[in-house]
């Protein structure tokens, strides 16, 4: 993860490739993404137990914020 301070920035970077835009997330949506069950509650002695809950919540997080596209896709192999 890669920290800038603005998405002009970003693309300014040497690193950046072109239709990795999808990948930008503002600092509030990382927040927001970060601070759901899946993250929290990673030490819980239950995680596994609830994991399918936990991953239907940052689901419908990334939904909220707009990051659904194909950048955010599970490859296919």
């Amino acid at each position: 993860m890669n920290l800038f301070r603005s998405e002009e920035h970003i693309r300014n970077w040497k690193s950046f490739v072109e239709g990795t835009d999808e990948g930008i997330l503002s600092l509030s949506d990382l927040l927001k993404l970060f601070s759901g069950s899946y993250f929290r509650r990673r030490l819980d002695e239950d995680y596994v137990s609830h994991m399918h809950e936990y991953v239907r919540e940052m689901v419908q997080t990334m939904k909220e914020i707009g990051k659904t596209g194909p950048f955010w896709k599970k490859p296919k192999t």
